[in-house]
């Protein structure tokens, strides 16, 4: 009875072990399809790379400088009477404004005096004419042969004719001497330097003052050999924007002017000039540019047809990464025309509608199979 139930025991142990084999081995089946199941595939998001025309942006730097400067003189000798309050130092002073005064008096005299000397001299000339006229009667009386032109007092209308002509460039003169007395701006004005005081006796030629003129300002930019075969045929007129670099930064628009015309010997550099209006703002409420500013200047130069913008940390060794029809890893050599900023610009080595690799998995490889993620947002491009 005890070997039976034994035996009985033993079969069923034997059953509930290869119970316990069979559910061990499905269980491990399923597992193994589960994992054979997991897709591998590394994950990439793409952009499409549509053809753009850009504008080359050519960006450089440079000092606000005055148009031009100009070293005041006086023009007549004469004692300082009073001056302009904004005749100093950093002062602003307006076109034929007057700066100071020299005593006039003297040139006040000159003045009379030459009037004088015409009025004498208009007064002899009418004379002669008058005895002319008389010399011209008494003629008609004697022979054509016995009349000279002593006779008929040409010489002497002449001679007149002659003192009133210099009389009144005398008188000019004065006049000019009068107005000197009063030294004007010769255009709005940044006062640099003065050198003279009330009571202070000047001399004609004497230094007075400094002014830089402030209706225009300059500023020269250096142009890279890298930058050049980007600048438009004829630059002149081309908007350029000026922005300083300060904490505060100001912008102002302005003109290139022109080119120096020669390329530096040293750096092999062209140079810009771009022309500002009313720097100091005395004719709008824009921020004054004062000189001296360093600034920014950002110029647009030719525009690039049918190239592709792409963002720099996507290109390595002027390589990029595409994803073929079959989602696939491609690399792709390209030709790189230009850089500004963070973005290189592709003339060639890509087409439109092509799929660039923005996340590339650790090691890629050509032909490597990947997922793309959110393949429905893949025609998003950086050129929108």
């Amino acid at each position: 009875m005890n070997n039976k139930l034994i035996q009985f025991l033993a079969f069923i142990a034997v059953i509930i072990i290869g119970v316990a084999v069979m559910i061990g081995i499905e269980a491990t089946a399923q597992n193994s399809e589960q994992k054979e199941a997991v897709d591998t595939r590394p994950i990439v998001s793409v952009e499409a790379l549509v053809p753009i025309n850009h504008d080359v942006l050519i960006s450089s730097f440079g000092e606000v400088k005055p148009l031009e400067t100009t070293t005041l003189a006086a023009q007549v000798n004469g004692e300082v009477l009073n001056w302009n309050p904004q005749f100093v130092e950093g002062g602003v002073v307006k076109r034929g404004e007057v700066l100071f005064t020299i005593e006039p008096e003297a040139y006040e005299a000159a003045v009379l005096q030459a009037e004088a000397q015409v009025s004498l001299a208009q007064a002899t000339l009418t004379e002669e004419l008058a005895r002319q006229q008389v010399a011209k009667r008494e003629a008609r009386n004697i022979g054509e042969n016995s009349v000279s032109d002593l006779y008929l007092r040409k010489p002497q209308v002449l001679s007149a004719q002659a003192q009133l002509k210099s009389a009144e460039a005398a008188l000019r003169i004065a006049k000019r001497n009068l107005a000197k007395t009063q030294v004007t701006a010769p255009y709005d004005a940044l006062v640099m330097a003065r050198s003279i005081g009330s009571g202070q006796y000047v001399s004609a030629g004497m230094k007075v003052a400094e002014l830089s003129n402030i209706e225009s300002a300059e500023i020269i930019i250096p142009v890279a050999g890298f930058d050049r075969p980007f600048l438009q045929d004829d630059m002149a007129g081309i908007e350029a924007v000026v922005t300083t670099k300060d904490r505060a930064p100001i912008t102002r628009s302005g003109l290139v002017n022109r080119d120096l015309g020669v390329l530096d010997e040293s750096t092999r550099m062209l140079h810009l000039v771009v022309r500002i209006e009313d720097p100091y703002s005395l004719e709008s409420d824009a921020p004054a540019l004062k000189f001296g500013s360093y600034v920014e200047v950002n110029v647009k130069g030719k525009q690039l047809q049918n190239v592709f913008k792409v963002p720099q940390s996507l290109v390595n060794n002027r390589k990029i990464w595409l994803l073929d029809e079959d989602d696939k890893l491609q690399s792709h050599p390209v030709e790189v025309i230009r850089e500004e900023g963070s973005y290189f610009f592709i003339s060639d080595g890509v087409s439109a509608d092509d799929r660039l690799v923005r996340g590339l998995p650790e090691y890629p490889q050509n032909g490597m199979q990947v997922r793309v993620k959110n393949p429905d947002q893949a025609l998003i491009s950086y050129n929108q």
